[in-house]
């Protein structure tokens, strides 16, 4: 792997307006956050309002992402959850279209889990699923939107999201995050990309094809 960039943006006034933006946020839209929470408690019944789950973070190291539940945990007769879009409640889906889901983490932002601006958390069983290339999103603190984000969210490819997620890697900077955040904000309230074009959130990955593992 190659040597990481330094740079005074990145790797320290990044962090310290990550912090102050994230906690002056919070403070600020308290009253909306308390809202989401009663009517998804309301909504979600015994699954509660509030989604818990490990993610990896910089350098790959686990943390607890902490999002709005937007889905119950209805089961079939087998216990086996219901596909997303069954699951997806009516308050679910507007607050998943306004984002408003996302805005929890902005706990972990404050922790130091996550920045504003950075590739998107996934799943922990993804780590063994990346190549090389692909791994290097994880360089950089995972963010609550990046760069992947305001180029098709969940409408691309995962490849052309990976791709993306590795070249904000290599050109952070504050006009960089500055385009992202306002390109977000777009996109929000256009509600764009929320799904990909076959499922009510986004398929799961199951590794990038090569020619290599394509042959008989």
């Amino acid at each position: 792997m190659a040597a990481r960039k330094k740079g005074i943006y990145k790797d320290y006034i990044k962090r310290v307006l990550d912090f102050v933006v994230a906690l002056v946020a919070l403070i600020i839209i308290s009253p909306v956050l308390l809202v989401a929470w009663l009517l998804l408690a309301i909504a979600n019944g015994k699954s509660g309002a509030f989604f818990l789950q490990e993610r990896p973070g910089k350098d790959a190291k686990l943390f607890t992402i902490i999002k709005f539940k937007t889905m119950n945990d209805k089961r079939d007769e087998t216990g086996k959850l219901l596909p997303d879009e069954v699951r997806l409640t009516k308050i679910g889906k507007f607050i998943r279209s306004t984002s408003i889901d996302e805005l929890p983490q902005l706990i972990n932002v404050v922790k130091g889990d996550m920045s504003l601006i950075g590739p998107r958390p996934l799943l922990v069983r993804y780590l063994e699923l990346y190549n090389e290339e692909q791994a290097r999103r994880h360089e950089v603190r995972p963010g609550i939107s990046g760069w992947a984000q305001c180029h098709g969210r969940n409408a691309i490819s995962w490849e052309d999201k990976f791709k993306l997620d590795v070249w904000y890697v290599d050109h952070v900077s504050f006009a960089t995050d500055m385009k992202v955040i306002f390109t977000t904000i777009k996109n929000v309230l256009m509600r764009k990309d929320i799904s990909s074009a076959s499922s009510a959130t986004m398929e799961a990955f199951k590794g990038t094809k090569t020619e290599e593992n394509n042959q008989p």
